[in-house]
């Protein structure tokens, strides 16, 4: 396969409500695409990368510039190959986890799409459909979370997920308790808000029967984590901390998590978070596909990896209208708490034109 060229596409979506984390508030999506075209077929890639360093210290136009400047260039002066090569070509390059992702996933849908295969079936995938979470900000008051989260039930997901921080932790998962029962699966993420010094009031959130706490403290505090582990009953899930097989090989051997929430953009890509859903199958660790307020692409690409037979907790797979009224594919839509995984060639879907055309705010073409 011969990689001839790859566009970068800079498309601005609106979202249907503010979303709001410890870290700050999104009321819209700025999402760089890549458009990876070889002599066989087109292929896509989505950069979870956010507006600004906030969530990582990736960001979008710092994306687009080290695509443009180093990473499109590397691949480029290598002889043509796979999408597996990919990632040694970049290798040399320090993070950008996310840019490599993105161009990793573009290429390996064009090889998918040129072949025939299915995203699913090359990464190892063993269902047909999986079942959806959501994710819920942190809200002005406690009766529009409860409101918020009565409308989710409502809709099918099997899983809720509550944004806190301190000042805002034990209050609403108490409020969501007492109204929805303790049958609702109930998880909390807080990135990054906490310490050590706040296990105290972490353990708070012990009586409540919560699936797991996600990423308390730092990212780098892989210690920190396990200390908490032991002090806490609700088991730890690690985020921002686990960036590579590596990671979580170390985190799990330390006592750190329970459980671990693979994000593809995160960790470099979508073969490298298989090779994170192995290492963790291997110790007995479950895991969950956590999600970036994607487009219909990288969503399409996340089920995909949901349905790996490691993933036995419900992700942040949620249908497309929990963020978006208008898709950049067909939209992915919940039917009975679950998402179909796609079966065409590639990602199973592909960008809609006229959708597209419109929210575009930059184009550019990077021929190899």
């Amino acid at each position: 396969m011969k990689l001839t060229g790859i566009e970068m596409r800079r498309i601005r979506m609106p979202l249907v409500a503010p979303f709001r984390t410890s870290f700050g508030t999104e009321t819209e999506r700025d999402v760089l695409l890549l458009r990876a075209v070889t002599d066989e077929a087109e292929g896509w890639g989505e950069c979870v990368a956010m507006s600004d360093p906030l969530y990582s210290s990736e960001y979008v136009a710092a994306a687009a510039d080290v695509l443009r400047r180093y990473l499109v260039p590397a691949l480029a002066a290598q002889p043509p190959g796979a999408a597996t090569a990919v990632a040694p070509a970049l290798r040399k390059f320090k993070g950008h986890r996310m840019a490599k992702a993105a161009l990793e996933t573009a290429v390996l849908d064009a090889e998918l799409r040129g072949s025939g295969r299915s995203f699913a079936r090359e990464l190892g995938a063993t269902r047909d459909r999986v079942p959806c979470g959501v994710s819920v900000g942190i809200m002005d008051s406690i009766p529009a979370l409860l409101d918020a989260v009565g409308g989710y039930l409502a809709q099918g997901y099997v899983r809720i997920k509550l944004k806190i921080q301190p000042g805002w932790d034990v209050a609403p998962v108490r409020a969501v308790r007492e109204r929805f029962g303790d049958g609702v699966l109930l998880q909390v993420d807080a990135n990054t808000a906490y310490t050590v010094g706040d296990a105290p009031l972490l353990a708070a959130l012990d009586p409540f029967g919560l699936l797991l706490i996600e990423q308390p403290l730092d990212e780098e505090d892989v210690l920190g984590h396990a200390e908490l582990s032991r002090r806490l009953r609700t088991p730890i899930c690690l985020d921002e901390s686990i960036v590579s097989a590596r990671a979580a090989a170390d985190a799990i051997r330390l006592g750190a998590c329970a459980i671990v929430n693979v994000k593809p953009g995160r960790v470099g890509g979508y073969l490298e978070a298989r090779r994170i859903h192995d290492v963790c199958a291997a110790n007995g660790v479950p895991v969950w596909c956590g999600g970036m307020l994607e487009t219909g692409l990288g969503r399409a690409a996340n089920v995909a990896l949901a349905a790996l037979p490691g993933f036995t907790l419900p992700g942040d797979t949620s249908a497309s209208d929990r963020y978006f009224r208008t898709d950049v594919t067909p939209p992915f839509i919940l039917d009975n708490g679950h998402l179909p995984v796609p079966t065409g060639p590639g990602l199973g879907v592909e960008p809609l034109p006229d959708v597209l055309t419109e929210i575009t705010t930059n184009s550019e073409w990077l021929p190899l």
